[in-house]
């Protein structure tokens, strides 16, 4: 923004002397304050859709069995609560829930709209896919049917099979698993997405791409609602505690 600033004053200065750099500067400012607020506006409205698509697609996953069970209802209101949405914001995302649940709602065309949002930024498209893990596992069993849709799901938007054992990983090793010792060693490779056979560095190395991608700022600065910080957040100590995990091992 400072940039278009500088050289509208320039070009004031050079084409109209001092006043010219007084109204350069001026133009400057106006289109740098207007550009800026474009962006802002497009980035409220990719948030916006990444929630909508957020409960539309959890709706049509716990219905994928043919009911939605108690505790998937639970899941989601759990999941209003921890990104704090308003009472509006809770009749939007009910909404979007059951217009996923209808028997005419187009998947692929939802996905569609999710795929554009996250492009190429596999960490943006994880914290999308670990939210819905965490709804149809929370009647404790993977119905064939939700596996079947879930998958469906995960290849709509790109993900590799190394993508999917790792969100997989992920949700085992999560806050909702059972138990409290962490990751298993196994899954915390999976996890860090690399081999047991990969060496201290490797591992170093991807621990640290990782948690760059991953960073809460970066992800909202391409489309994550900052409602769901607390859910970016969460990922980076999951992948925190996968190389605590195989770091301690390896000591041993």
């Amino acid at each position: 923004m400072r940039v278009l600033l500088f050289i509208g004053a320039l070009l004031g200065y050079l084409i109209g002397g001092f006043v010219g750099l007084l109204v350069g500067g001026g133009l400057g400012y106006w289109l740098a304050h207007r550009l800026r607020k474009s962006m802002l506006g497009r980035l409220a409205g990719v948030q916006t859709q990444f929630l909508e698509s957020t409960f539309a697609v959890m709706g049509c996953l716990c219905k994928a069995d043919g009911q939605v069970s108690e505790d998937e209802l639970a899941a989601s209101r759990t999941l209003w609560d921890r990104l704090r949405l308003n009472e509006q914001q809770r009749a939007k995302a009910r909404a979007d829930f059951t217009r996923g649940k209808s028997a005419d709602f187009d998947l692929d065309a939802e996905l569609a709209k999710v795929r554009q949002i996250v492009g190429t930024q596999p960490a943006l498209r994880q914290v999308f896919l670990q939210v819905q893990l965490a709804a149809v596992a929370a009647d404790g069993q993977l119905h064939p049917a939700e596996h079947e849709m879930l998958t469906r799901v995960m290849r709509g938007l790109g993900c590799s099979d190394a993508e999917i054992a790792q969100i997989e990983a992920m949700l085992r090793g999560g806050p909702d698993a059972a138990g409290d010792s962490g990751p298993s060693l196994e899954d915390a490779y999976q996890v860090l997405g690399v081999s047991a056979e990969a060496s201290d560095a490797e591992i170093k190395k991807a621990y640290r791409r990782l948690m760059s991608e991953n960073h809460p700022d970066k992800l909202a600065a391409k489309g994550m609602p900052e409602s769901m910080r607390e859910v970016a957040k969460e990922r980076t100590s999951e992948i925190g505690n996968a190389y605590e995990r195989i770091r301690k091992a390896r000591a041993a």
